[in-house]
């Protein structure tokens, strides 16, 4: 009953997020989208598991470097970086989590290049057709509604 009630409690705590289509070469994606700082820092934090074709897209005001960990996370993710127009430019697949102890300046960083950043469970880009190169064309239109 505690455990529950945890679960509840954060769940509660997590920002609300707009969703998001995303058609990729193999599968539409639902995308939560993390658009506010609060929304990208708490990200996928506490979840236990993400349905297929689901995740979050991370909106960042401009197409600049962006760093990203595990921390909290409890589930290995893909982190798709994407650029302003589109492209993916770099994949991280199956970013393990990280013991709950390590303290944070021992947490590894993922970094790229992107205007957008998709988290998607882990193998899922794989599965849905996404490489480095694969244009996601409608993640333009989030820039548009900021």
């Amino acid at each position: 009953m505690l455990a529950m009630l945890c679960a509840w409690l954060i769940a509660q705590s997590a920002p609300a997020h707009e969703q998001f289509v995303v058609q990729a070469p193999k599968a539409t994606l639902t995308l939560e989208i993390a658009r506010t700082e609060a929304q990208r820092e708490y990200g996928l934090m506490n979840r236990h598991s993400l349905a297929p074709h689901t995740g979050m897209v991370f909106v960042f005001p401009t197409d600049a470097q962006v760093a990203f960990w595990m921390k909290d996370t409890l589930i290995p993710l893909d982190m798709v970086f994407v650029g302003h127009n589109g492209t993916v430019r770099k994949i991280f697949s199956d970013v393990p989590v990280v013991d709950p102890a390590l303290p944070d300046d021992k947490i590894p960083l993922e970094t790229g290049r992107a205007n957008y950043v998709i988290e998607l469970a882990a193998h899922e880009a794989a599965a849905d057709g996404i490489i480095v190169g694969t244009k996601l064309t409608s993640l333009s239109a989030l820039s548009t509604n900021q």
